[in-house]
């Protein structure tokens, strides 16, 4: 390296501080280590396969659900293989599924969740040869299938978790549940159903669920990265409506409903908005940096090196920037007639997520007067909570250490997700959550998650069961 050079990076050190801590997992402990490699990979991988293409080719799109199928499908295998489960109905034919391997007692309880509903799906849009329900497996490897990421997936890989501890004979020091649910795509009244309701039987203190993902050259060209949601940001739905005379089509007028709207809408896309750095990305940050080195890993792991250069490369990224910024997306219009005919009324409906800091109360006022238009209300349609758990945990230690055991520029660490899960009904709780999906994917196939063309790898279904396995054994084997 230069001597200018060096000095250079030396001076931005003294100016800016300290590389930040690096915490690093213990290594797995010794009363997990027998059992870590006990089942067969090989047979077990192809056993997860197949699970999760029956899983894909049951019917639970929600609207409506049907989730009594889904719960059907998984009590069928937990049947097999004598692991006592219950399916228990949060409404007509919205199955909610629990099964538990008891433990002695000497810690609570951990709890594998996922949802078996998934977001429709429109068949003529997806490549071709490659239904949503159909659950095809291609020439490279690779499954195809609304659900497969979100989180038919992770449910395949807990499945499968359970099973082969029941097999292996794991000792447990804490009882294992699995937990697989109703609605979380439109509401989350399967997890609402059973923490009113069957809570006290199952009391978990840690909870392994659907968030973060494996995500190819996220930051850093070559390294793959998972983001272990420990917070989730909250949502506000809104129906924004305009309102004004109807009118004839033929006869533009000023002050009518959609161009009210339009005004309205233009002005919240106009919207200043500031940047908030939640700890967790700092952390995940100097993880990275220190995993990718040279002059770029000075910067990302001194946090005021990264908001001095690096908060723009995050801000660039549709993925990174809806961590640092409360969000808002129009996912739908109501309100036309006929083409000729200008209505009275007209609306837009908002999908506002908000970071934990933000209450959703005044993220509300601040939208009413950024519109500033009498004539444009906002009703609620849906509100949930920012949520948060703390990452100093063995749990998420161990997650993060099966993450990136055995592997090149690979870095796993806490991160808020811009999404909302049923975490939100558990971390108010205490329960202690975390969101990983443990599959490795391009920013392309992100894109699958309820859009066209889901899919995931025979591969990544081999390898992320082995690190669902393995962190559930070294945080429960006794």
């Amino acid at each position: 390296m230069p001597t200018r050079l060096f000095a250079t990076l030396l001076l931005f050190g003294a100016l800016f501080g300290c590389a930040a801590t690096i915490p690093k997992p213990a290594e797995a402990p010794p009363q997990a280590r027998r059992w870590r490699d006990a089942p067969d990979w090989k047979a077990a991988g192809d056993e997860a396969v197949a699970l999760l293409r029956g899983y894909l080719r049951v019917d639970t799109t929600n609207p409506p659900g049907n989730e009594q199928r889904g719960a059907e499908y998984l009590g069928a295998v937990l049947k097999r293989e004598g692991i006592p489960f219950e399916i228990v109905e949060s409404a007509p034919g919205r199955g909610n599924l629990i099964a538990e391997l008891k433990g002695s007692g000497e810690e609570k309880p951990l709890c594998l969740l996922s949802h078996i509903d998934v977001v429709t799906a429109d068949p003529e849009k997806w490549s071709a040869g490659k239904d949503p329900l159909a659950a095809t497996l291609d020439d490279k490897g690779v499954i195809w299938g609304r659900g497969a990421l979100d989180t038919k997936g992770l449910g395949a890989l807990e499945l499968m978790t359970m099973v082969l501890l029941k097999r292996q004979n794991v000792p447990l020091k804490r009882s294992v549940f699995l937990l697989a649910v109703a609605d979380e795509e439109q509401g989350g009244s399967g997890m609402q159903f059973l923490v009113d309701e069957r809570w006290g039987d199952i009391g978990c203190s840690h909870v392994l669920n659907e968030g973060g993902i494996g995500v190819k050259d996220l930051f850093v060209k070559g390294q793959t990265v998972y983001a272990i949601s420990v917070a989730e940001k909250g949502g506000l739905w809104l129906k924004m409506t305009a309102h004004g005379e109807a009118g004839h089509g033929s006869t533009p007028t000023p002050g009518r409903a959609p161009d009210r709207l339009l005004r309205a809408l233009s002005r919240l896309r106009g919207r200043v908005v500031e940047p908030r750095i939640h700890p967790a990305l700092y952390d995940l940050s100097a993880r990275v940096g220190d995993d990718a080195g040279g002059f770029t890993g000075f910067v990302l792991e001194r946090p005021a090196l990264l908001r001095t250069f690096a908060l723009g490369t995050f801000m660039s990224f549709p993925e990174s920037r809806a961590t640092l910024i409360d969000t808002i997306s129009v996912t739908g219009f109501e309100g036309r007639r006929a083409p000729n005919v200008i209505p009275s009324e007209v609306s837009a409906v908002l999908d506002c997520r908000l970071l934990p800091g933000t209450r959703p109360v005044d993220f509300y006022a601040k939208l009413r007067d950024i519109v500033d238009d009498p004539l444009v209300t906002f009703d609620a349609i849906q509100i949930t909570l920012p949520t948060e758990s703390p990452y100093d945990d063995p749990f998420f230690d161990a997650l993060v250490r099966e993450s990136v055991d055995g592997r090149a520029q690979i870095v796993a660490g806490p991160a808020v997700s811009p999404g909302t899960t049923d975490s939100r009904f558990l971390r108010p709780m205490g329960v202690r959550a975390y969101g990983l999906v443990p599959f490795e994917v391009t920013k392309e196939e992100l894109k699958g998650i309820h859009g066209n063309d889901e899919r995931v790898s025979v591969e990544n279904v081999r390898r992320g069961l082995r690190v669902v396995y393995r962190a559930v054994v070294d945080v429960a084997a006794k």
